[in-house]
């Protein structure tokens, strides 16, 4: 009767175990981040760094629309951590090789879903997996960030496009994941405003916490908004139930009514990371390849094809190429022009940005009279300057196939694709297709209208460029009240540790502060010519566009010159300092060359880098710094040539939105 007894308790006793608190840990390699993950009556999980509490109690969960709650009343079925060190190959980043290690925490829970936390020296993330065969309908999902403090924040929202008027999450949900910083306190930010990510928050003692997403798939991109006390709570766009053509030129799809769901799955599968990437100082953030371990490996098997590389751009320079015996414009001898400038500067690609196909009817077969797209191809060809064609999203999507084989059959290099702004899951799942569908008929793309690349580049190297950034197109039409050059100095650390991005920098026209104004057609950047300079190294960015006209580039041939040759994918990358919103320098290496970059903000300051990090040897450095009055005109800039060895320090001072800009060749 005893043994009786016994196993009848155990067998009431044995469920009830299964809803009992229970907290999980695991920990970086250098033992320096904890996460603790709390399950109870709900699950939330907590980060430290070197005894910081960052992250206090933050909620994760998943609704389904059945009603069941991934997360709530959650019974484990199994835990193990489990670490991990290996080596990624990055062929076209800002290193060739990403050192992956980290350890792996995997919560099983009864109902056939889990979670994954990986911990790293630099950060954090985590997802939710499913093992269930059937389709699942996702009604929301709460990725909450608690704060045991009220830090504060830099924060890029939504660009309000209502002349001030309060705009719905709706109206919100269309845009161009573009705008500049406001750094405020968690308590001051806006409730009714959208939050596109990445978003950077301020911890104690001088750190730091990037918070962004990788591995989109099938699923919505993540917005956050204010929370209760100081945190931070998820949004996402419910999945289109209808949609029609509207929109720039009728070239997008607008959403008109939603399903009361964000996402529809099918099959067992992963969901997209939750990351906090973590800094003890500024700079390791300008350096940082979380987002790219993070995401799915690549399945393009063949990359040999795919070639990064300078693009000499028609738009933002508005075709204003001048001493010519033609009219400029969308036409042939244009077009021959801009080909023949790249041939000459070793540039290896010429885009035809938008009006090269007919306007409003979002047909890329349709192209206007002005142009002879073959002749132009094969003259570009002849001189191996490959030919790249802005397209924008509808035009591309509704008959992708033929699009995407008809010109690649022509000899068309790739596409720059337009006017997505939209990050639901539908617009994932188009960006998904045409990354795939460009890769089969090899062609390259190039994202614009398009939210953070969240590791896209990695499962598809094809694309080698994302928009989703404020860049040098909005001085054709911002007012002076616009501050590029503080911007310039903070995305190092926000909006590039989700990947590259395509600023379009290159400005030959360069205005020191309270002397910009916007042009149009003749366009001009904020701070000096060597700080656009230094953007080609700072910025990460392997299809890297030369912006203003090629007769402005032959008028600075010593710009036009260094511009050039610099990469555009990495060997090596080092950030040698930076602080957010203030200034930084970066070093890069190609082979046996080194390349440094550096930009301040509006205030002048004086540097002295520490060449330390070059290999033993002597180097012939060509320097560009602010010339003695580039705080006057910001044109103005010293071109320097000298022998340096890395025992030497560089001393170097930038004037108001300056820069300098250095190559280190090898002396064998």
């Amino acid at each position: 009767m005893k043994k009786i007894f016994i196993i009848i308790m155990l067998i009431l006793v044995i469920p009830a175990l299964g809803y009992a608190a229970k907290t999980l840990t695991a920990q970086s390699p250098d033992g320096k981040i904890i996460v603790e993950v709390r399950v109870d009556k709900d699950i939330r999980y907590t980060l430290t760094h070197g005894g910081d509490v960052l992250l206090e109690r933050s909620p994760l969960s998943l609704t389904l629309a059945s009603g069941e709650v991934w997360g709530k009343d959650a019974r484990i079925s199994g835990s193990k951590v489990t670490p991990h060190s290996g080596v990624i190959s990055s062929p076209f980043g800002i290193s060739e090789t990403v050192k992956d290690e980290y350890n792996e925490l995997t919560i099983r829970f009864r109902g056939d879903w889990g979670l994954t936390f990986r911990v790293y020296n630099e950060g954090m993330a985590y997802r939710f997996f499913s093992s269930r065969k059937e389709a699942l309908q996702i009604q929301a999902e709460e990725a909450g960030f608690s704060f045991p403090a009220d830090f504060g924040t830099y924060t890029a929202y939504v660009r309000n496009n209502s002349n001030g008027e309060k705009e719905s999450f709706e109206k919100q949900f269309r845009n161009s994941f573009e705008n500049t910083y406001e750094q405020v306190k968690l308590s001051q930010l806006d409730a009714g405003r959208l939050i596109f990510l990445p978003l950077l928050v301020e911890a104690p003692n001088g750190k730091k916490i990037c918070i962004t997403e990788a591995d989109l798939e099938a699923y919505p991109g993540l917005y956050l908004n204010k929370g209760d006390g100081n945190s931070l709570k998820s949004v996402f766009a419910a999945y289109p139930k209808t949609t029609e053509q509207g929109g720039h030129n009728r070239l997008q799809q607008l959403v008109r009514e939603r399903e009361n769901y964000i996402a529809e799955v099918k099959g067992a599968r992963t969901f997209p990371w939750r990351i906090a990437i973590v800094s003890a100082e500024d700079k390791e953030l300008a350096v940082s390849d979380m987002s790219y371990k993070l995401a799915s490996p690549s399945r393009v098997d063949d990359i040999s094809w795919i070639k990064p590389g300078k693009v000499a751009w028609d738009w933002w320079n508005d075709w204003n190429i001048y001493g010519v015996d033609f009219e400029s414009g969308v036409n042939t001898e244009t077009y021959k022009y801009y080909i023949d400038f790249a041939y000459r500067n070793g540039i290896e690609y010429v885009i035809l940005d938008e009006g090269w196909a007919v306007n409003l009817q979002a047909d890329l077969f349709q192209v206007v009279p002005s142009i002879d797209l073959p002749e132009i191809i094969r003259y570009g060809n002849e001189r191996n300057v490959g030919i790249i064609l802005w397209a924008g999203y509808w035009a591309f999507d509704r008959d992708m196939e033929r699009v995407c084989k008809h010109y690649a059959d022509l000899g068309v290099k790739g596409f720059k694709v337009d006017f997505m702004d939209r990050d639901d899951q539908q617009m994932v799942d188009f960006i998904h297709r045409a990354s795939q569908t460009a890769a089969k008929h090899r062609l390259l793309l190039d994202f614009h209208g398009m939210y953070k690349p969240a590791g896209l580049q990695r499962t598809y190297p094809n694309v080698l460029n994302f928009e989703g950034v404020h860049g040098l197109e909005q001085l054709k039409w911002s007012p002076e009240s616009v501050d590029m050059v503080t911007y310039d100095v903070t995305i190092p650390f926000i909006r590039m540790v989700a990947g590259p991005m395509d600023y379009t920098q290159g400005a030959m026209s360069n205005a020191s502060r309270g002397n910009y104004r916007p042009i149009n057609t003749e366009p001009m950047s904020q701070g000096t010519r060597s700080r656009q300079l230094a953007l080609y190294v700072v910025f990460d960015s392997p299809l890297n566009m030369l912006c203003d006209s090629p007769t402005n580039y032959m008028k600075e041939p010593e710009s036009l010159e260094f511009i050039a040759q610099i990469p555009t994918v990495w060997d090596e990358s080092v950030a040698l300092n930076g602080e957010v919103a203030k200034y930084v320098t970066l070093a890069r290496r190609k082979g046996n060359d080194w390349y440094i970059g550096g930009i301040t903000g509006w205030d002048e300051r004086d540097m002295s880098i520490d060449l330390s990090f070059l290999p033993q040897g002597e180097y012939r450095m060509t320097l560009f710094r602010d010339g003695a009055n580039a705080h006057r005109k910001g044109s103005d800039y010293k071109r320097e040539v000298r022998n340096v060895t890395s025992g030497d320090n560089l001393s170097v001072h930038l004037a108001p939105g300056g820069g300098f800009a250095v190559k280190l060749e090898k002396i064998q």
